[in-house]
């Protein structure tokens, strides 16, 4: 019987937000054992920024953030730019909003394990006014995920919507939590 090897990333996440995580060769029953485990499990690709999928054991709790919007910037901008940013900017703003909500919920970025982004045309882009800027959005996942403080790689889609509730806004983003369940009176 011969066994293949796939490659793939593997983080677990320890009490809440305390993440290890490793790269390894698993044959395929060592990739089964595990899904079956105890910890959240990232697969995919070393070289790609995210992962292609994610396994969530039974033990841990969800947390869903519904569609979150940029913060506005300045009300009276006489541009997008003005009132809330680029796709970028925007991003960040989104993205430092559920780090402040995961962190008061005593999370972290390190739990969330799946972003569905959409993102719209933008009409004042400087280089190609009226295309949907990715590289925007590529760049703000890059500052919180997959970095050397933040090693998770989220599951995720990215989708090219033709407009959002606001003309101002060009991207929304929901995420996806997971977080270890906490059994009362027999700690984490």
């Amino acid at each position: 019987m011969k066994i293949l090897s796939k490659k793939i990333v593997a983080s677990a996440i320890i009490g809440t937000s305390l993440l290890a995580g490793v790269t390894f060769t698993a044959a395929n029953g060592d990739m089964a054992k595990l899904m079956r485990g105890n910890d959240v499990v990232f697969f995919g690709s070393s070289t790609s920024s995210i992962s292609s999928s994610v396994a969530i054991p039974h033990n841990y709790n969800k947390l869903y953030f519904s569609g979150t919007v940029p913060v506005v910037k300045d009300r009276n901008g006489s541009t997008i730019y003005e009132r809330y940013g680029n796709t970028e900017e925007q991003a960040i703003t989104i993205l430092e909003r559920f780090k402040q909500d995961l962190e008061a919920k005593g999370l972290s970025m390190s739990d969330i394990t799946y972003l569905r982004v959409y993102v719209v045309p933008d009409p004042e882009h400087p280089e190609n006014p009226g295309e949907i800027d990715y590289q925007g959005w590529f760049n703000a996942y890059a500052k919180y995920f997959n970095t050397e403080e933040n090693p998770v790689k989220t599951a995720r889609s990215t989708v090219g919507v033709e407009g959002l509730v606001n003309s101002d806004w060009l991207i929304e983003i929901e995420a996806e939590v997971a977080y270890k369940s906490i059994n009362p009176g027999k700690g984490k």
